[in-house]
């Protein structure tokens, strides 16, 4: 019974922690809608030593310009926020694309297809097991937040 007690506490902390992180968002209600669910990504990969600001700003400035490339309008946007540019947001820029979670989770799995391909992961030989969370991680992104710019977000923190 006691084991029990402790689980339901241990469970509600973590709800409430989690909850908290929304609500000290104070992009919620800008960038993307108030209501949303929080996971919590354990990384497998740590944080680059060099992994700053500057870094995390580069990275999003050249998915931004490979996007602004292509032969079509971007379908979403991505930027970073916070004081150190820690916080990742995607906001979709179409209806009916990032409208719930299994197509957010879609558009994270696709993420993480591109990032296998990168050299850094080649060469560390981790192409078949990090994810895009692990490379948002080791470039020190510490959430990221997914939207359809209307009526849905989904946010990942990122341990």
């Amino acid at each position: 019974m006691r084991k029990t007690y402790l689980v339901a506490v241990g469970l509600l902390l973590v709800l409430l922690a989690n909850t908290a992180a929304w609500a000290e968002d104070r992009h919620t209600g800008y960038y993307y809608p108030e209501h949303g669910e929080v996971e919590v990504y354990e990384a497998r990969a740590g944080t680059l030593p060099q992994a700053d600001r500057a870094l995390r700003i580069g990275f999003v400035t050249g998915i931004t310009n490979q996007n602004m490339n292509n032969p079509y309008p971007p379908q979403a946007v991505i930027f970073a926020k916070g004081d150190h540019a820690e916080k990742l947001i995607i906001v979709a820029l179409v209806d009916g694309r990032i409208d719930t979670l299994y197509r957010a989770r879609a558009e994270f799995a696709n993420m993480t297809a591109a990032a296998r391909l990168l050299p850094a992961f080649q060469e560390m030989g981790v192409q078949d097991q990090f994810t895009f969370f692990d490379l948002a991680k080791m470039l020190g992104f510490e959430q990221i937040t997914i939207s359809n710019g209307r009526d849905f977000a989904h946010q990942v923190l990122i341990k």
